[in-house]
């Protein structure tokens, strides 16, 4: 393997990409250009499905267990402050810059070069290659439109910036929009009911309560009110109050169980926009992990979300990059952080037996 060869096409693709605007749910343009260099420059079959892409090693095997790579096409919009055009793929010395590069770029592109040196050789599994659209936004046409047609999956690993550490669990996702209820009534007169005073007592139990239930990977479930809104003028008493509840739960708990338990401690209604983003996890002594741990990895909780909450199989997470650039002004990924990336992966999942 030429891991110089590699690490340039995957960075050449990479700065296409960046300069390809992706922005979830209008991945459409990348989602081509990513079949396009698969099918022409790799010369991979590759099967599209709206904005995902997939392809699978040859001689597929239904007696072996089933490896899915995965990562995802689609980038958030650009934040205010950057210094640089997030749309064109800036080198610096050895830092690639522009959205999209660090979040989910170079996963996508490290993984696809490690896949086609993988699916080379004879491997005692069966290999699968999967670019999601929609991750951003936990979209309905993104992952979940795809899992389906997928031949059965045995273990996932998701490419996402972890420093090439192995994420072996990760945070799911529960939002809740809650609405408290009082009597309108002037402002002036002792009247009305204000929703306001009932919606800030239970913000306060959102704020104080702590789950019984801690993981030792991922901490305790955590909740927040990040928005509130209420009243139409000052001199009326509101009769409603809403605000939302971002609540990142651990594997202790399901989210529907989280949700029946706050239904029964607050007193305002409380709705979830959904339950299918749960936390999800592998085992610590799954050969995946032991061979990353072998060859120096750590393992560690991840709070941050991913596919991996849509996915019904063990997953993991590692990929090039870091967390804390994503979603930032003049976001990049170090050039040798992809070299090492697909070098890594390689390495690991060779002949490797699960």
């Amino acid at each position: 393997m030429n891991i110089a060869i590699s690490s340039s096409q995957a960075v050449q693709l990479l700065s296409q990409l960046i300069e390809t605007p992706r922005i979830s749910r209008e991945e459409s343009q990348a989602t081509q250009l990513l079949y396009d260099h698969m099918t022409k420059v790799c010369h991979l079959d590759v099967k599209r499905h709206g904005n995902n892409l997939w392809t699978i090693a040859p001689n597929f095997d239904p007696a072996k267990p089933t490896l899915l790579l995965n990562a995802h096409i689609d980038t958030v919009k650009p934040v205010a402050g950057w210094q640089r055009d997030p749309w064109k793929a800036t080198v610096e010395d050895d830092r690639l810059y522009g959205l999209g590069s660090n979040d989910d770029g170079a996963s996508l592109v490290s993984l696809l070069y490690a896949f086609i040196e993988l699916s080379g050789r004879p491997q005692p599994y069966n290999l699968i290659y999967l670019a999601s659209a929609e991750e951003e936004v936990s979209g309905k046409n993104g992952i979940e439109s795809v899992l389906p047609l997928l031949p059965p999956v045995d273990v996932a690993l998701v490419g996402e910036p972890t420093c090439m550490q192995p994420a072996i669990a990760e945070k799911g996702l529960m939002v809740l929009d809650v609405t408290a209820h009082g009597k309108a009534g002037h402002a002036a007169r002792n009247e009305g009911d204000n929703a306001i005073y009932h919606a800030m007592d239970d913000m306060q139990w959102f704020r104080t309560y702590q789950w019984p239930l801690s993981s030792p990977l991922l901490g305790p479930v955590k909740m927040s009110v990040t928005i509130v809104n209420s009243g139409t003028q000052h001199n009326v008493i509101p009769d409603t109050c809403t605000f939302t509840v971002d609540v990142r739960s651990n594997e202790c708990y399901t989210n529907q169980e989280l949700y029946n338990a706050i239904c029964s401690q607050v007193k305002s209604e409380v709705k979830a926009r959904s339950f299918r983003l749960g936390s999800s996890r592998i085992a610590p002594d799954h050969p995946l992990v032991t061979k990353a741990i072998q060859m120096g990895r750590v393992p560690f909780g991840s709070p941050t979300l991913s596919d991996q909450a849509l996915m019904p199989w063990p997953s993991m997470k590692m990929g090039p990059g870091d967390s804390c650039r994503s979603h930032t002004a003049d976001e990049f990924i170090r050039i040798s952080e992809i070299e090492e990336a697909i070098q890594l992966y390689v390495e690991w999942l060779d002949e490797l037996k699960f």
